[in-house]
């Protein structure tokens, strides 16, 4: 009777949840779950590293901090997912109104902005949450810029050296804002975005050269004429002269520290919550801008290690989506994203062992903090919306 019934149910029936979820064509099945499981890995180890920075600060409250990034993190999770799954045209259409409200986020942190490690880039919105505007100006610039590339080869036109000044300008206003914050450490990611979108946006060969001899000449300038304030430029060149006793003094102190507690940790670590350097607080800003050297001190060179092939797999998905992109707007975006991930991830880990200079950039998806989770996650988000259209694109045989 049993058996009778069970091959009387009707077969499909039973399939269907499977054949709903992973169907051929489906968007579950077009997510890149490499890029995915990396993302995830390294989010989850950001969590364990902000609670072993800071619990010893916290000690009636030991995993506050942590508790506030795993609450970051599930907002930045469904950020991605609706980033994910918005519809591109409608993406690519409202760029500007993009554009425009992260202008007014910034200029807002004039009016009401919370000044921060001197920088005013912060807006307080209560409950111990402050926003910091320029991380998702970020994502505007990316997407204006893809847009108006995208927009030329549309209409069958190269892009002209006047198309080339347009997009500059537009990135230039948001980058002279965060200047003016006082913000030195956003506006080089910012530079790095804009060099590598202008690289691949389909720009003659000559703006690429000439803005590599820009910066370079600006970046002297700058230092000559003191545009930037006595401690940005101390802190820039610290790393040129990290044994001077100046600099272990002012500039470069938790520059050094980080140094100290990643050499501490040795092959396997001290054990995670029982590095002496991160509990004894000697390390600052150790579940922010130095939580690699929580890593490197806790979990040693393989937990270090674990953290940057993690990175590079998140790079390598980004570059891979670029690479494969149905169209321009879908590989200047994915190309803004894997710039910017780039840079911070090179900078952050760079001045924790010494080999950058200390800019406050912090390490994506591991350090604490949720502006930057969560414009990281729209920018993951971005990343599978362009390789499900990919894959879209390709299942049909056609473009965009």
């Amino acid at each position: 009777m049993i058996g009778d019934w069970t091959a009387s149910r009707p077969q499909a029936h039973l399939r269907l949840p499977a054949q709903g979820l992973l169907a051929r064509g489906s968007r579950l099945r077009r997510y890149d779950w490499v890029l995915t499981a990396a993302v995830l890995s390294l989010s989850a180890i950001g969590v364990l590293l902000v609670a072993a920075a800071t619990r010893p600060l916290e000690p009636r409250h030991p995993y506050a901090t942590a508790e506030h990034q795993v609450l970051f993190l599930a907002i930045g999770l469904m950020l991605a997912v609706a980033a994910s799954l918005a519809d591109y045209r409608s993406i690519r259409a409202l760029a500007p109104v993009i554009y425009g409200l992260a202008l007014l986020g910034l200029a807002a942190t004039f009016v009401i902005g919370t000044d921060v490690h001197g920088a005013k880039a912060w807006i307080r919105i209560g409950g111990g949450l402050e926003i910091q505007p320029s991380e998702f100006t970020k994502l505007a610039m990316i997407v204006l810029v893809g847009m108006l590339f995208n927009v030329r080869l549309d209409d069958r036109y190269e892009v002209r050296d006047i198309d080339v000044v347009r997009a500059l300008v537009l990135m230039a206003i948001p980058m002279g804002i965060v200047l003016l914050q006082n913000d030195l450490g956003t506006c080089l990611v910012m530079l790095a975005i804009m060099f590598g979108m202008v690289a691949v946006g389909g720009a003659p060969t000559r703006w690429v050269a000439g803005l590599s001899v820009g910066f370079a000449g600006v970046a002297v300038f700058a230092v000559k004429l003191h545009i930037l304030h006595t401690y940005q430029v101390g802190r820039l060149t610290s790393f040129l002269h990290p044994d001077s006793a100046a600099c272990l003094q002012k500039d470069c102190y938790n520059a050094h520290q980080a140094v100290l507690a990643i050499g501490s940790g040795g092959f396997s670590g001290t054990g995670l919550f029982r590095g002496p350097q991160i509990n004894g607080g000697h390390v600052p800003a150790a579940s922010t801008d130095f939580i690699f050297a929580t890593a490197g001190e806790e979990l040693g060179f393989v937990g270090a290690t674990l953290i940057v092939v993690l990175m590079t797999i998140v790079l390598w998905r980004g570059l891979r989506i670029a690479t494969h992109a149905p169209d321009m707007f879908g590989r200047i975006v994915a190309t803004g994203v894997v710039c910017w991930l780039a840079f911070e991830s090179f900078e952050n880990i760079g001045m924790n062992i010494g080999i950058m200079p200390v800019t406050g950039i912090p390490l994506q998806f591991v350090s604490y903090g949720g502006s930057s989770l969560f414009a990281s996650m729209l920018a993951v988000g971005l990343l599978q919306n362009v390789h499900m259209q990919t894959q879209a694109a390709q299942n049909s045989g056609g473009g965009l």
